[in-house]
């Protein structure tokens, strides 16, 4: 069974036992969280809409941290204008505990 939710302006497909990296959310490390926003509930029979309005999906934090930077660089030729910036963005990891259908 399968479920797809959405949170921080994006969608995983997740599974029980799957490890996922989502936008960072306020949660310490062990803490039960709840995403509430399911989209499509599949497996053998695949329920959307109306169907999976009462569904949610649990996870348990795993850690907060920052990604791998990544470097910006912005250059124009023949002008000497040239800006170097780096990024790192913040996630949560969450363990899928159980999907609620």
């Amino acid at each position: 069974m399968y479920a797809i939710i959405a949170t921080g302006g994006k969608q995983y497909k997740v599974s029980e036992g799957d490890i996922i990296d989502i936008e960072k959310i306020e949660a310490e490390s062990g803490d039960a969280v709840t995403f509430d926003k399911v989209l499509v509930i599949g497996g053998d029979e695949m329920k959307c809409g109306d169907a999976v309005a009462s569904a949610s999906v649990t996870g348990t934090v795993m850690e907060q941290g920052k990604q791998k930077k990544v470097v910006v660089y912005r250059y124009k030729r023949k002008t000497g204008y040239h800006k170097k910036n780096g990024h790192r963005q913040l996630f949560t990891r969450v363990k899928i505990d159980k999907i609620n259908a």
